[in-house]
């Protein structure tokens, strides 16, 4: 192997040495004592460590790091205190994730790194969108997010990759080939020589490094480095390698040629350093020997501090408050009297105007919503107020984009993510309900993302166009869902949804959009989450609704003055407003659940338990759930009209009355 000082000192050349050692003595320590079943899991970067203490010795401490499970070098290279990471790989409270999640999988604000999920690819939008309020911050800073050869293949690789170029974004995107996706060869994963080569595709400029080197990876990086600085742009860079042990201690190497094993052997990042030094008479090995009993002194004490930490005792409370960010909200009535007879579609354009005024930090991403204004044009004249700077058209990448909205959380700003038709949220489903729902559970970081979703039936859209799909999100933890029916709510509660810093699906009928006319404040304001509106008040039965679920409600109610009800709008499905359907129903007695979803497995079957199991002594009759068909929504308006579930409402009402 040729090593090349060019200027480097002989301090900055001793460092980088120590910077290779310290990662490497750790893990040999965690292999004896996996060995001992002291520690569960392991997975191994050794024979790879020139590219994490390269690239973290060349970036500023605060620029961010996305590394991924074998990147021990980020971690000692930002000097983590060996005792936390020890406690987080053992699942004690003082590790990063309070026992929540292994290895790698956390990140941390004080040290800049935000760590993997095991779907790999999402992690590569974050970095996008940090480098974006960087870029947005004119800060000159560079953000680094590493990848392995077969995450190369996903489609959030090719998204990340995309936007970066199209947004000039000042991401190193690091692509550690180490020759197997667990057991899978290159030759099975892909067929270009070079995974650099993907950069051509996106108009990148990309490199090919020898990830064994440490001198050519930080005499590289430090000049792609400092011309990024002054040149904002994405590079991507192949760093040749090769994992020495298993994907996972668990699942050995038996797969690995032993020629191939032997070759890679030879070119060992840190024995072949070494004895360059020792040729070079920089180091000698009583230097090198003392400099090992040191790190492993420093490791066996860290070792102990950890294992001496209690272990973690499980509590309710403790895991459920840990799944949203506190958030108190802020009442904020408007400052005037005055009002104006909106529509809904009106009001959430206003609401998000006056949201982009109150918060500078704010920025909307999504397809055509710029010049164009969106496909139902709520953006419209936004990009001459605010620049395009803050009203972002987005390529087709949803799902980079959602994780995009998360970086950009992480950085410091807020972001708001409009699908062009929730339909197409199944695009971008993974960084939302794996990334956006789970981590502040994880390691206590906001997700302070709203996810706009034009959804709904009624306009004879289609399959792919008419979707209502809640139900997706409100299974999920970590997830806030909200759903309103009328201008006056939707203006409020999506100035609400902005504020608040978790992730927020905000759902917007399109049949509701240009139908529905309300007396709104022109000024902002802001309703609570968790607070259901009652719209009508009865004493025979309780009529639970959202969306424009709502509107069909009141029309059946409408034709059948004698039927007393209470009609209650839910506004909001994540918090869900049980109190006021308890007080409902332990007053009429009887309740039906009306929903535009399809029937299996939606809110209104959950609603439905709920009130059977605290209310049950309270029923005279079933409680009824009416929701569209179990089947894909059509098209033609005969099949979509008995699709929605309108007419069979009135039907159950009625019965449910008589009952």
């Amino acid at each position: 192997m040729n090593f090349e000082r060019r200027q480097l000192t002989d301090e900055q050349l001793i460092d980088l040495y120590k910077r290779l050692l310290k990662p490497r003595l750790i893990e040999e320590k965690m292999l004896i004592l996996i060995r001992q079943g002291k520690v569960s899991k392991w997975f191994s970067g050794i024979g790879q460590e020139a590219i994490s203490v390269g690239i973290t010795a060349v970036l500023e401490p605060d620029e961010y790091i996305l590394p991924m499970h074998r990147n021990l070098g980020v971690f000692t290279g930002r000097n983590i205190p060996l005792h936390r990471l020890f406690s987080q790989w053992q699942g004690k409270a003082n590790g990063f994730t309070k026992g929540r999640d292994r290895s790698f999988h956390f990140g941390t604000q004080e040290y800049k790194i935000i760590g993997m999920i095991s779907h790999l690819g999402p992690q590569l939008g974050v970095a996008d969108g940090i480098a974006l309020a960087n870029k947005l911050k004119k800060n000159g800073k560079v953000t680094a997010v590493f990848t392995g050869e077969g995450a190369t293949s996903e489609g959030d690789f090719h998204e990340a990759l995309n936007i970066a170029s199209v947004w000039d974004l000042p991401v190193i995107f690091v692509i550690e080939n180490n020759g197997y996706g667990l057991s899978t060869p290159t030759n099975e994963q892909y067929r270009c020589e070079n995974l650099a080569d993907k950069g051509i595709g996106y108009g990148m400029e990309s490199h090919i490094i020898d990830g064994n080197n440490i001198l050519e990876v930080y005499e590289e990086l430090t000049e792609i480095v400092a011309s990024m600085r002054t040149n904002p742009r994405p590079v991507l860079i192949e760093f040749k390698t090769f994992r020495m042990r298993g994907h996972e201690e668990a699942s050995g190497t038996k797969y690995v040629p032993k020629e191939l094993m032997d070759l890679w052997a030879e070119k060992d990042p840190i024995e072949t350093y070494k004895r360059y030094l020792i040729k070079q008479s920089i180091i000698s090995e009583s230097q090198d020997e003392a400099w090992r009993e040191e790190i492993k002194k420093e490791i066996d004490e860290h070792w102990l501090m950890a294992n001496t930490e209690p272990e973690i005792v499980p509590t309710y409370e403790g895991e459920l408050n840990d799944v949203y960010k506190p958030y108190d909200f802020e009442e904020v009535n408007p400052s005037n009297d005055e009002t104006e007879n909106i529509r809904l579609i009106d009001a959430i354009s206003q609401g998000l105007k006056q949201s982009l005024e109150r918060h500078p930090e704010l920025v909307i991403m999504g397809q055509d919503i710029a010049e164009y204004g969106g496909a139902f044009k709520i953006t419209d004249g936004f990009v001459k107020e605010f620049g395009k700077h803050r009203i972002i058209n987005t390529p087709i990448c949803e799902s980079a984009v959602v994780s995009a909205g998360m970086g950009l959380s992480i950085n410091g700003y807020k972001a708001i993510v409009e699908m062009q038709f929730a339909d197409f949220v199944s695009t971008g489903f993974n960084p939302i309900v794996n990334y956006l729902a789970k981590v502040h559970y994880r390691w206590q970081e906001k997700a302070d993302v709203v996810v706009r979703m034009p959804c709904g039936g009624g306009t004879q859209a289609g399959p792919f166009h008419s979707q209502t799909n809640e139900a997706w999100f409100t299974k999920t933890p970590g997830l806030k869902v909200v759903y309103p029916a009328f201008p006056y709510d939707a203006k409020g509660l999506l100035a609400t949804a902005i504020n608040d810093p978790n992730p927020v699906l905000f759902f917007e009928h399109k049949m509701l959009y240009r139908s529905i006319y309300q007396d709104v404040p022109k000024d902002y304001y802001t309703l609570p989450f968790g607070q259901a509106a009652v719209l009508r008040e009865g004493k025979d039965i309780t009529v639970i609704a959202f969306g424009a679920s709502v509107h069909w409600a009141m029309e059946t109610l409408d034709k059948y003055p004698d039927v007393s009800a209470d009609l209650i709008d839910l506004r909001t499905l994540q918090p869900l407003d049980k109190e006021t359907i308890y007080a409902s129903v332990k007053k009429t007695n009887k309740a039906i659940i009306l929903q535009e979803d399809t029937l299996f497995g939606g809110i209104a079957s959950d609603i439905c338990s709920m009130i059977m199991e605290d209310c049950f002594e309270y029923l005279d009759g079933p409680v009824k759930r009416v929701a569209s068909l179990d089947s894909p929504i059509p098209f033609t308006k005969a099949l979509e009209d008995q699709f929605l579930p309108k007419e069979r409402f009135e039907d159950a009402l009625l019965k449910l009355i008589k009952y």
